[in-house]
């Protein structure tokens, strides 16, 4: 090779990047002066792109692949200025690699709860959380609207925007849902679908693409999700008195296996018993009454001993005196008893039988 083909290979430079990190969107190409020789090799590779830029405006994207940068396949060289010494001097550029991998596993949450109004439990407070996945869909708008100038720019520099457009838009489309709190879990597919068509027009506008997002967990404040948990232990005993009882015959099972336990824990579980009970009786209580009130208590019954051949015999309810009244053995002078009386007395002057002795109709009036 003669010293001018020795001189001209010495230009050849070599234009690449190689990402150590997980996080790094843009990297500038650094060279001094920015001085990039005639007929270097671009090498861009799969999940990147790679932006010149010449006296401070976008002069060319390239894709994936290899590229010689010379004037039959690279337009723009041609135009540029400065070349004083034709097509084997370098020229003055700015490379930027863009990074347009998926960046995933993206956190996002609440950071103060969000006030909703639920149709059930009234003003409620909601935190939720989950994850995202965003890559750089415009190399260019991202470079002008976002990066800029900044040659090594990061996931963390554009994140903190993202949640708040995420917080903002996730509000909103939860608000409008109206979905009822007990029914968020069930939807957390189709509110993950609509959260990310509502959030991508915007990040859009950043040369950004939202390519994922998911909903982990939407929750109440502890306090609440408490009451929650009390009152589905309630629906699912069903009859506490009921429960009550079988508790208690569990109880005494085991206390009949262990007749020398601690006296100190029998005396809690007693009053644990007691406590329970009386819960049961404050709860049936309206139960107890409507019962009472629809089902009245018979009247008791009222029942006599009568005397017989000088023999006290009986009790013998109402119906069964009538029939002796009927056969002859009680008549209006028999001695009778009952709970109440201070003595024994002829059955015609108690008031309460009178009832069951045939009535004698008057004399006939005189015929005129």
């Amino acid at each position: 090779m003669g010293l001018l083909g020795k001189i001209k290979g010495e230009f050849i430079d070599i234009i690449q990047w190689l990402d150590p990190t997980n996080d790094t969107i843009i990297h500038r190409f650094e060279r001094y002066n920015n001085q990039i020789k005639y007929g270097a090799k671009l090498t861009v590779r799969e999940s990147q792109m790679a932006v010149f830029i010449n006296e401070g405006q976008i002069a060319d994207v390239f894709g994936p692949g290899m590229y010689t940068l010379e004037t039959q396949n690279v337009p723009i060289l041609s135009t540029l200025k400065g070349w004083k010494y034709g097509f084997n001097s370098p020229f003055l550029a700015e490379v930027y690699f863009i990074n347009t991998k998926n960046f995933t596993d993206r956190k996002w949450g609440t950071k103060n709860p969000i006030m909703m109004r639920d149709a059930e439990f009234g003003m409620v407070r909601l935190r939720a959380f989950g994850n995202y996945q965003f890559r750089v869909g415009d190399p260019a708008k991202f470079i002008k609207e976002i990066a800029g100038t900044d040659g090594a720019f990061t996931t963390d520099e554009i994140e903190g925007q993202i949640k708040d457009v995420i917080m903002t838009r996730f509000t909103d489309y939860v608000a409008e849902a109206k979905i009822p709190v007990l029914d968020l879990a069930s939807n957390y597919n189709e509110l993950s679908k609509g959260i990310q068509e509502h959030i991508k027009p915007e990040l859009d506008e950043y040369g950004l693409n939202l390519t994922k997002f998911l909903i982990e967990n939407i929750s109440l404040p502890p306090e609440v999700e408490a009451m929650i948990d009390k009152r589905s232990s309630m629906g699912i005993v069903g009859d506490l008195n009921q429960y009550t009882k079988f508790q208690t015959a569990n109880a005494i099972e085991e206390a009949a296996k262990n007749p020398g336990g601690d006296a100190g824990a029998g005396m809690g579980m007693g009053m644990g018993f007691a406590m329970a009970n009386q819960m049961s009786q404050t709860l049936n209580q309206p139960n107890q009454q409507q019962q009472q009130q629809q089902q009245a208590p018979p009247p008791p019954l009222i029942q006599y001993f009568v005397a017989v051949n000088g023999q006290q015999s009986g009790p013998f309810p109402m119906p069964t005196l009538q029939q002796m009244v009927q056969q002859g053995s009680l008549t209006k002078e028999t001695l009778v008893w009952t709970n109440g009386m201070a003595n024994w007395e002829p059955a015609g002057q108690v008031q309460a039988l009178a009832g069951i002795f045939p009535v004698t109709p008057p004399p006939m009036p005189p015929q005129m």
